[in-house]
């Protein structure tokens, strides 16, 4: 069974892996906690090493915290709908993009709403005598949705019998995370803005032709590669595309984007979006 477990997940692609990883992180302390009940195993404590602590010492000295609050929920409403929102935008950008623009946006977008809600609750007063932790994906998910509401803004999403143009979809979740914090789970709505932050500006530089966010799969595979002592690859590099040939495939890119912003994915014809998604590969 175990094997057959395997073989199914090494066949989903990356946005699949994260569903499925985040649900079997948020039904893991149930499990836990009942096997270890039945053992009379004492595990009181045991989250606090998986949750993101708004003490900044206690942060500092748990910095796998800033990736692991990000696997874990506090209700099935919780996790339903940060993974359907996940679901609906991951797949917009897995249609144009390489599975490594999913997982640095995802996972810098997490890392970006920690670092905010730990610099949010280390310098407003208003957070001065509240001791808080973090879990959740929701910042990770916003970035994803708010990289591709800026990328195809008036790309139509079906909610119930309405089409609804991706951007104002977008501007809901941010106003109500705005709203929200001075009445309820001000640190989770603050990480949620970071994570918007980081999809915005990652998506402005990466039409630009800057990956500001390569360093988060460049990191992991040299890592893995280390780790698994695979020796390096002697295979000849290839020869940087020259300024001329990038400036003209970038205004080509910036009209098709110029033409979705104005009228929408759905009115480029069907040359415009094979370029456009060959571009994206690239």
């Amino acid at each position: 069974m175990w094997q057959d477990i395997k073989l199914r997940f090494a066949k989903l692609n990356s946005l699949e892996k994260i569903i499925a990883i985040n649900v079997v992180f948020f039904m893991l302390p149930f499990i836990l906690t009942t096997v270890f009940y039945l053992f009379k195993i004492s595990i009181s404590g045991w989250f606090n090493y998986v949750e993101l602590s708004a003490n900044i010492k206690t942060a500092i000295f748990r910095p796998w915290t800033i990736l692991t609050y990000g696997f874990f929920h506090a209700s099935i409403g919780h996790t339903f709908w940060n993974m359907m929102l996940l679901y609906i935008s991951g797949r917009l950008m897995l249609n144009l993009f390489k599975e490594k623009l999913l997982l640095n946006t995802f996972f810098i977008g997490i890392i970006a709403g920690g670092l905010t809600y730990l610099i949010s609750y280390n310098v407003f007063p208003v957070f001065s005598s509240i001791e808080g932790s973090l879990i959740g994906s929701s910042a990770g998910v916003m970035a994803v949705l708010i990289f591709m509401a800026s990328y195809m803004p008036n790309s139509p999403i079906r909610v119930f019998v309405f089409s609804i143009p991706l951007k104002y979809i977008a501007l809901a979740f941010v106003f109500i995370d705005l709203a929200q914090i001075p009445t309820s789970n001000a640190g989770g709505h603050i990480a949620h803005l970071g994570g918007a932050l980081w999809g915005y500006m990652y998506q402005r530089q990466f039409l630009q032709g800057n990956d500001i966010g390569g360093w988060f799969m460049n990191t992991y595979e040299a890592l893995k590669k280390s780790l698994s002592g695979t020796p390096k690859s002697r295979r000849p590099k290839r020869r940087a595309k020259t300024p001329a040939s990038n400036a003209v495939d970038q205004k080509k890119i910036d009209a098709i984007l110029d033409k979705i912003a104005s009228s929408g994915y759905e009115s480029l014809t069907k040359a415009e979006k094979e370029y456009l998604f060959r571009a994206g590969k690239q």
